[in-house]
């Protein structure tokens, strides 16, 4: 049985005659950049956010450091991140001469919460950057209701949970990414909306900020050879551009899909002691970018080992802290002894989670686990 992590293969066979016409087309219009698929996704992936100011870049990573720049920060000031996650939230921060402050996540969603925040926040403070990891949104309002009180901007990153919304207390819903000051997410191909190559973008409903941010991606333009900032090159291909507004009218479908295969999952997965679940939490949906287990009593690595001569991959999200990375421990500054997140760089496994799942392929992925837990 072939099973891959992501099976882009598989995704693009069942899209494949909208995606050839949508790339051959625009070939033929020859606009390579900026094009008009660029504007026209924009505007549609707008209507998606519920009106959200998109502006399309060129990668998440660029989209991170064209939103902390777009906020007059100076160096020395401080941007506390979650220590388990991936490095660019904590890369741009370094590259921009500011102060990371890491900070411990909650066990069961693996997201930033005000509580892990507040002990953080110092008078150097400027900006906090949430990840909403795995597919389901941090506990927002706490976190905005924070931000407010101390004058800090809010960051989100939210290229791993693209569709997901927010509910909060009084029954607003709202979709990641669009809550705080920015937004950025990825279109790196395995994302949940995903190009063929790299892309991003920023959201915002500040429409004056837009502005800046639209500026500082295009050389700090306010037009042609006017420069009002200094400015990064940081555009989404044409081509790519095509290739997402294919893709984004598949997402909420694909959101479904995920999450058909986590409840299946959770069904078979259910009740085996060393192994601890996703959460899901009760004000965010869940898209499932990953579906990451903890494997308790030092097993992890086993079990990785164990499905992978199965054939069947696992990865793990995300081996090594931030805080332990030798780039970064110089750089920053550490709140506390991050015990939760060495728990998790120590548990996590992410088993396969894509669109192409079938019964068959987790009858069978699940079969292997539970084999290997029985042993």
């Amino acid at each position: 049985m072939n099973i891959e992590m992501v099976d882009l293969k598989g995704q693009y066979a069942q899209i494949q005659q909208e995606i050839d016409e949508a790339v051959i087309s625009t070939i033929r219009e020859a606009q390579f950049i900026n094009g008009f698929q660029v504007s026209a996704f924009a505007d549609e992936l707008s209507c998606y956010l519920d009106g959200a100011h998109v502006i399309p870049c060129a990668n998440g990573t660029d989209a991170l450091q064209i939103a902390l720049m777009s906020l007059d920060l100076r160096p020395g000031d401080e941007v506390i991140v979650p220590s388990f996650t991936y490095v660019a939230s904590a890369e741009v921060i370094g590259l921009l001469q500011l102060k990371h402050v890491m900070v411990d996540v909650d066990p069961n969603s693996f997201n930033l919460t005000a509580d892990t925040i507040r002990p953080a926040i110092t008078s150097k403070t400027k900006a906090i950057i949430p990840v909403h990891l795995f597919g389901q949104c941090a506990d927002m309002e706490p976190i905005l209701d924070l931000a407010k009180e101390k004058g800090l901007y809010v960051i989100e990153d939210a290229a791993q949970a693209i569709g997901a919304s927010y509910t909060f207390k009084d029954g607003t819903k709202k979709k990641a990414g669009t809550m705080g000051h920015i937004g950025c997410t990825s279109f790196f191909p395995s994302k949940n909306l995903g190009c063929y190559g790299d892309g991003g973008a920023m959201y915002t409903m500040d429409p004056e900020l837009a502005n800046r941010l639209r500026m500082i991606a295009n050389h700090g333009q306010v037009k042609k050879y006017v420069h009002k900032y200094i400015g990064v090159n940081s555009r989404l291909d044409t081509i790519q551009a095509a290739i997402l507004r294919i893709k984004l009218r598949h997402l909420d479908t694909y959101s479904t899909s995920r999450n058909a295969s986590a409840d299946k999952y959770d069904s078979l997965l259910n009740g085996i002691k060393g192994l601890v679940l996703p959460m899901r939490q009760s004000n965010s949906s869940h898209v499932f970018h990953q579906y990451t287990l903890k494997v308790t009593g030092d097993r992890r690595d086993a079990l990785k080992k164990h499905l992978e001569q199965a054939g069947i991959p696992a990865m793990i999200y995300y081996p090594i802290s931030l805080n332990e990375q030798e780039a970064y421990k110089a750089i920053g500054r550490v709140e506390g002894e991050l015990s939760i997140t060495q728990d998790l760089c120590a548990s996590v496994l992410s088993i396969p989670m894509h669109t192409e799942l079938d019964d068959e392929q987790i009858k069978f992925i699940t079969d292997t686990i539970l084999a290997f837990f029985k042993s």
